[in-house]
This record gives C-alpha cells, sequence and structure tokens, in this order.
C-alpha cells in the first residue's frame, strides 16, 4: 500500500500531494545541488509527473548540467524555499524535496549520486548505494 507523500514550502504557499511509491529516493551531491541546499547535497524523492498535485505556483530556476540538460529547481515565491525539481533528462518525473515532506520520516534514500563531488565533510551512509555520476534511471 501506497504512503500519502504530502508537504509544502515553509510558509504554506505551495502545497503537493503524492499517493503513489516514489520512482527513486536519492541524494545528490553535485556542486549545483549543494549551492542550491546551502548543504552536502539534496535529498530528493522522484515521483511520476503525473501523480503529484501541487497547490501553488514556484519559480523555477534553470541550470544546465555537465551534460547538456537541464534542471530547474522550483522556489516559493514568498519564503524562498526550495520545493520541487524538474529534469529535461528525466522529463516523466517530479522531484521533491524530502525536507518539505509534512512526514520526513518517509524518506529513505536508496542511493548517493555524483559522489565525485561529495565534500569530504559529509559522511554518506555506507549502506547506500554510492555512484560517481548520475544516478542510473
Amino acid at each position: 500500500m501506497s504512503q500519502n507523500f504530502a508537504g509544502g514550502c515553509a510558509c504554506g504557499a505551495i502545497r503537493f500531494e503524492c499517493n503513489v511509491d516514489p520512482v527513486v529516493a536519492l541524494n545528490c551531491h553535485c556542486r549545483d545541488c549543494q549551492r542550491a541546499s546551502g548543504g552536502a547535497y539534496s535529498p530528493i524523492v522522484a515521483f511520476p509527473k503525473v501523480s503529484v498535485q501541487l497547490a501553488g505556483e514556484p519559480r523555477y530556476h534553470k541550470v544546465v548540467g555537465k551534460n547538456g540538460k537541464a534542471i530547474e529547481r522550483g522556489f516559493c515565491q514568498s519564503c524562498g524555499s526550495q520545493v520541487t525539481m524538474k529534469w529535461e533528462r528525466l522529463a516523466d518525473f517530479f522531484g521533491l524535496q524530502a525536507g518539505c515532506l509534512d512526514d520526513p520520516s518517509l524518506y529513505k534514500p536508496a542511493m548517493d549520486v555524483f559522489t565525485a563531488s561529495a565534500q569530504p565533510w559529509d559522511h554518506m551512509d555506507p549502506n547506500v548505494q554510492k555512484h560517481v555520476g548520475a544516478p542510473p534511471i
């Protein structure tokens, strides 16, 4: 039975809900995610795009990765929280920031990606798959 993944930004202007299991949950250690999150990585849970109901309008910031494909991060226009992600490479998926979940304990990362950019002070879980580059999805 699927969990209810619901959440939103800090001020409540953006809310999301999804009632299907995630396609993948991962920690992205790329430099773009480090800069956007202000931390060692971005914890992201990805769902089929058609399964996510989104209320509110994020403002998107687009970055083109080293592979030439765009990544768009959605931020609340009121409070600035990063809430969503869209990938040109994975156009059928929609990413949500795990920290924005109403119940963040639902987040169970299956892999660490772009570990080549991981910071030496970031102690990754040794029981989680590691990928030097992009996720194998």
